[in-house]
């Protein structure tokens, strides 16, 4: 497409959009209306299918125990991501809006590259990259999380001698010592004793699935305490400070190794990425490698050995994630 050609066609759309804003004429006005209804049509029939696939889903996991395997991997990794960024969204929903997405990027890229076969791995790649980098970011929240819990129980265990719930309502008494973001459970769990008539054992198993496997230990304590307590057995909750302090020094040092290991692949790519779009400026490189079939086959391998090291980057730094408490 020459410049003459493009020049053209741009007067002429300058043209079409003066002549409709003069004389008011809404071209468009039921062309765009028919393109919403129908893709509103679309949205509400997916919907429905989607509903129906949740609702079948569940029946199913409760009457047939889910087999391990990559796809109930998958399920997981997706439904932590959808409860850790808090999306409106099922698993259904998501794998919809995902292949939606793909889609249209597979599209976008054979637009550009005119090879169907690269365009479809290149798109793979890129989601890979893109699912990669939101369950990094899951892992920060899931991190930052694990902190403030520990930070609350430093607060509460020392004052747990009194008992358990007034041990809570007291922490709660101020904004400071509990973060936002976990202080509405603990609410919710004095709630739970005091006015929805829960007993300290329902409120407290609760106040624990909604804090996660960090909290088990301090719940398992509670129990006993609330129902067995004896002289000196508060103490018991001084074990979990102390376990607190060798678990942030063990998550100090890990946070280090990982953040150095993300700082040198962010460099080693930003290196290759320089070095590529220097070695654009010379014109028969960059004819091969953006022209030819065997230039875009290697662009495409790029791409991918990035994004596939970057996946595997984050999987070592999940299998040595930072340490739970889970007992």
């Amino acid at each position: 497409m020459n410049t003459a050609l493009i020049i053209s066609l741009l007067m002429g759309v300058a043209a079409f959009i003066l002549v409709n804003t003069m004389f008011q004429v809404n071209f468009f006005k039921g062309t765009a209306g028919f393109f919403l209804d129908m893709l509103n049509t679309l949205a509400e029939h997916l919907g429905r299918y989607n509903t129906k696939r949740y609702i079948e889903r569940v029946k199913k996991e409760r009457i047939v125990k889910q087999k391990e395997n990559i796809f109930a991997k998958y399920n997981r990794l997706v439904e932590g991501l959808i409860l850790d960024f808090n999306m409106p969204l099922t698993l259904e929903s998501f794998n919809s809006l995902l292949s939606i997405c793909f889609a249209i990027l597979a599209l976008v890229l054979i637009l550009f590259m005119q090879n169907i076969t690269l365009s479809v791995v290149l798109a793979i790649s890129f989601f890979i990259g893109l699912l990669t980098y939101f369950v990094m970011q899951s892992k920060a929240i899931k991190a930052e999380k694990l902190e403030h819990i520990m930070d609350a129980e430093d607060i509460i265990c020392p004052l747990a001698r009194e008992g358990v719930l007034v041990a809570i309502k007291k922490v709660m008494e101020s904004d400071e010592y509990i973060q936002p973001s976990i202080r509405p459970y603990f609410q919710q769990f004095i709630d739970n004793c005091e006015n929805n008539g829960y007993s300290f054992k329902q409120a407290i198993l609760l106040l624990n699935r909604q804090l996660g496997p960090k909290f088990d230990n301090f719940t398992k304590k509670a129990i006993v305490f609330e129902y067995n307590e004896r002289k000196g057995m508060a103490d018991i909750f001084l074990d979990i400070v102390d376990e607190n302090a060798v678990l942030r020094a063990i998550n100090a040092r890990k946070d280090r190794i990982f953040r150095k290991m993300n700082r040198d692949f962010l460099l080693k790519t930003a290196m290759i990425l320089l070095f590529f779009l220097y070695a654009l400026s010379v014109p028969e490189f960059k004819q091969f490698m953006l022209i030819s079939d065997i230039g875009k086959t290697i662009n495409t391998i790029i791409v991918c050995i990035i994004c596939l090291s970057f996946a595997r980057t984050q999987a070592l730094q999940g299998n040595l994630g930072p340490g739970s408490g889970a007992k």
